[in-house]
């Protein structure tokens, strides 16, 4: 817009120089030689039809001059909208090629670029959550017909056998039983999967004694605690209570405990401590084990991740307990973190007070 004011006004200037200068002469000559006409007759055309309308022919001149130079400064500007549009369309295409922009849209394509990043991080994530998700569907499923396999076996000796000595089939029975709560244990892992995908977290907020409910927790892993010969300690404060949804929050920390439980070592003390910092309560689990690789530690609390990716079904869950514990508390407006070295494992919880 600017060019186009500075090119009127200098085409304006040079107009009337021009027209009111020696092209007043020369337009009179070519009447005189082109029509024969004479001096002061072509004197007098010159002054009616150019002089006196000089006003409407510079207009004229200024007119055409600006649509020339508004089509042109158009077309120049539209072909960034043509950049845009076409770097728009390499959003979607998969390459890892960047775009590439005018130098005058450098911010633009800085943008575009850490969208198309975004993008694909985002998607890969996707396609690898996706696809721990298919094979430990797969694992379940597969694991699910060993106990399945045992139950109808031990159930058709029984069933072939009824007058087997009660022993014997007191065994049997223990064993099959065995297996049964197995296969209700895999099948639950099914529903915990599509439940996580699904379910929106609605939180029933109320009073929570703090040390109260991380007793009762500590109490019901007894069974679990006894044969590894391992202990919880829960160091709380009488009276630390914050607000929050129980049933949610003891899943929370049921699932930290649990972990904690599985990968520290035999005879291991269990540390679980809670106190107030500023406006929030922070709760920490600490476990003496093998560290948690560094690389590992920003994701562990991915869905469907297991630290020990070897392990079995047998010992391991679906990999969805720490990625629970972290929607729990992020619906809470907490934050959960790790941190490992090779002394100690340490699980922090952060709840608002």
């Amino acid at each position: 817009m600017l060019l186009i004011t500075v090119a009127a006004a200098v085409t304006v200037y040079l107009l009337r120089y021009i027209l009111r200068g020696h092209i007043g002469d020369r337009i009179v000559r070519f009447l005189v030689n082109a029509f024969h006409f004479q001096n002061s007759d072509a004197l007098t055309i010159y002054q009616l039809v150019f002089r006196n309308n000089m006003d409407m022919i510079l207009f004229a001149v200024i007119l055409i001059f600006l649509a020339i130079l508004f089509r042109f400064s158009v077309s120049w500007f539209t072909k960034y909208f043509d950049e845009i549009s076409a770097g728009m369309d390499k959003l979607s295409e998969e390459s890892d090629a960047e775009i590439t922009l005018s130098p005058e849209l450098d911010f633009m394509e800085n943008k575009l670029n850490q969208i198309k990043n975004n993008l694909e991080k985002q998607k890969k994530a996707a396609l690898d959550a996706e696809q721990r998700k298919n094979d430990l569907v797969v694992y379940l499923a597969h694991d699910i017909k060993t106990p399945l396999t045992s139950v109808i076996g031990y159930l058709s000796l029984l069933d072939e056998a009824p007058d087997m000595p009660p022993e014997q089939k007191a065994k049997y029975v223990g064993i099959t039983l065995e297996k049964a709560y197995r296969l209700e244990q895999l099948i639950n892992e099914f529903f915990e999967i599509t439940r996580f995908n699904l379910q929106t977290i609605v939180l029933n907020k109320e009073k929570i004694k703090l040390l109260f409910m991380l007793q009762q927790l500590a109490d019901e892993f007894y069974p679990m605690l006894t044969p590894q010969e391992k202990q919880v300690s829960v160091n709380v404060p009488d009276g630390l209570t914050l607000w929050g949804d129980a049933d949610k929050l003891a899943r929370v920390f049921n699932n930290i405990l649990k972990n904690a439980i599985a990968y520290s070592y035999k005879n291991n003390v269990i540390d679980i401590s809670a106190k107030q910092q500023d406006e929030n309560i922070v709760i920490t689990f600490t476990n003496q084990g093998n560290p948690i690789p560094r690389e590992k530690l920003e994701t562990i609390f991915e869905k469907f991740y297991r630290l020990d990716s070897a392990r079995s079904t047998n010992t391991g869950g679906a990999g969805l307990g720490l990625a629970i514990a972290q929607e729990i508390v992020k619906a809470h407006d907490g934050t959960i973190s790790v941190e490992s070295n090779p002394e100690n494992t340490t699980f922090t919880v952060k709840l608002p007070l």
